[in-house]
């Protein structure tokens, strides 16, 4: 079974390296998946061979797939083996494990901030917790940050907007901690203005105090 996986990652690198657009790459991607989903789950159950042969190999690769496609629930299941294991990364990927994992679904989150989109909060908690003590370029681990600051603001205006005060306040403070590590971490990623307004909606949700105590 392993040598068949091998030939057919060997078959599938070959055709993708002939597409030239990403979205036509993409697309192939999402359709080669399932092909190597049965092996990845008997792979998973017996993890004491995580990084052993061909594993070494095909397990990271599709861990990379699926961040590719936005497939991030399944690609943090991987990601986690990854990291527990230290699988090292096929030298094609040029970065370390944690870089790209952190880097590739911060970047996604950001394009799809940048869009009015909303990204799953819970995956960026997830990533931010599986990389947490791992040594990594600041800026990168400022890029998670980022997105993590951006996506509790909007979560928060949500929930002020649904008349939910209490959970809107307590949002916008984590969403300043967040933006502010961001900020630490690199100067030039870009927060200092939603900082500014994450600030400004602080002081207006806050609770103000009783007119009707203050001394006459």
């Amino acid at each position: 079974m392993a040598r068949q996986i091998g030939l057919r990652l060997t078959h599938d690198l070959r055709r993708l390296k002939e597409i030239k657009s990403v979205a036509a790459k993409i697309a192939a991607k999402r359709e080669m998946l399932p092909e190597y989903a049965p092996w990845i789950k008997g792979l998973l159950a017996g993890s004491t061979e995580a990084g052993a042969g061909i594993s070494g190999e095909v397990l990271p690769t599709i861990m990379v797939w699926l961040i590719d496609v936005g497939d991030y629930p399944d690609a943090l299941v991987l990601a986690e083996h990854v990291l527990r294991h230290r699988v090292a990364l096929p030298t094609r990927y040029v970065r370390d494990a944690p870089t790209l994992i952190v880097e590739e679904i911060a970047e996604a989150a950001n394009k799809a901030q940048a869009a009015g989109e909303p990204f799953d909060l819970a995956v960026l908690e997830h990533v931010e917790a599986l990389v947490h003590g791992i040594d990594m370029h600041d800026q990168v681990r400022a890029k998670l940050m980022k997105a993590i600051g951006y996506e509790l603001d909007r979560t928060a205006r949500a929930a002020a907007e649904a008349g939910a005060d209490a959970d809107a306040l307590s949002l916008l403070c984590r969403s300043l901690t967040a933006l502010q590590e961001a900020q630490k971490l690199n100067d030039r990623v870009g927060v200092k203005t939603t900082i500014r307004s994450v600030e400004k909606a602080i002081k207006a949700a806050a609770p103000q105090p009783d007119p009707a105590g203050t001394p006459g």
